[in-house]
């Protein structure tokens, strides 16, 4: 009994520190983000989350910012970052570049309990493009190559809808990210430019308008694509697994943490009916569809 007594006792102390262990070799987390917005309001509205997490960890992080999908991707692979918040073609995208070797964790959830969104296509609303058929040899702006609802779902639904995006459209460039877009389309760069949106009052384009960077009004949606499933919270498959817990639990605590962080990271809209409330979690079949929508694109463009 003496000798079970000891061992348990023994043991109960060294669970907290192979719990510990990992804070040793990773003092300071790094975390990406992509490119959705511009790079200031990306570090003031992650900074909430920043300091909740360095706060429940112990441990410094480090906000890793790129100026394009691939960038956070790239790190990824390279191991210079631990975790990242991806879209979820960018995570399809990172799966297969490092051959599995990336944990889909955790994915936003609405109020009503969805945890997906939509792409969008933006024109100008005093513009008289109403319709996708409008746009015949218009320019239409993606967002990014890795980017889901700025590129693979609108490309790879239009193409099933009977639209030829490099056929159709005048010209079909890259603007480099969801606000570059909407506001290419604002200033008259683009005709219409792909983003995304929850709702009809939460989005990228209302959170521009929210912030003052464009005038309510002027950006009309004129199509949609079938739902989305919301990109996770990842990680590198290769760290210690109490680490990936670790700090996946402090993500998904955020929100009840901290609700006027978490207002403040979610860019909160009292309007909205259906706001995003937390996290859930996920894992990797949910996106394979988006790992094979990928491979068709990656196909088309080759066989062009």
């Amino acid at each position: 009994m003496k000798l079970v007594t000891t061992t348990a006792v023994a043991l109960a102390f060294a669970m907290p520190a192979v719990a510990q262990d990992w804070k040793a070799d990773y003092q300071t987390v790094k975390i990406g983000f992509l490119s959705g917005e511009n790079e200031q309001d990306r570090l003031t509205r992650s900074e909430p989350l920043k300091a909740h997490l360095e706060n429940t960890l112990g441990v410094d992080v480090e906000v890793f910012l790129a100026g394009s999908y691939d960038g956070v991707i790239q790190a990824m692979a390279a191991d210079q970052i631990e975790f990242a918040f991806f879209g979820s073609s960018a995570y399809a995208a990172a799966y297969t570049g490092t051959d599995g070797n990336v944990i889909p964790l955790l994915t936003t959830q609405n109020l009503d309990g969805s945890t997906g969104y939509y792409s969008i296509i933006v024109t100008r609303c005093d513009s008289g493009l109403t319709s996708v058929d409008d746009l015949a040899g218009k320019t239409l702006a993606f967002a990014d190559p890795d980017s889901t609802s700025g590129y693979a779902v609108p490309y790879f639904n239009l193409v099933q809808q009977g639209y030829n995006p490099t056929e159709f459209f005048g010209a079909v460039p890259f603007s480099g990210s969801h606000e570059a877009g909407v506001q290419g389309v604002v200033n008259g760069t683009f005709d219409a430019a792909a983003t995304n949106q929850d709702t009809e009052l939460s989005g990228v384009y209302q959170r521009m308008e929210l912030k003052g960077m464009i005038e309510p009004g002027q950006v009309c949606v004129i199509w949609q694509s079938p739902e989305i499933t919301s990109g996770p919270f990842t990680a590198r498959a290769n760290l210690p697994a109490a680490m990936i817990e670790e700090v996946a639990a402090a993500v998904e605590a955020f929100p009840t943490a901290d609700p006027e962080g978490w207002a403040s990271y979610t860019s909160f809209d009292p309007a909205d009916e259906n706001p995003t409330v937390g996290y859930a979690r996920v894992d990797h079949d949910r996106y394979q569809w988006i790992i094979d929508m990928r491979e068709w694109l990656r196909q088309q463009r080759r066989g062009s």
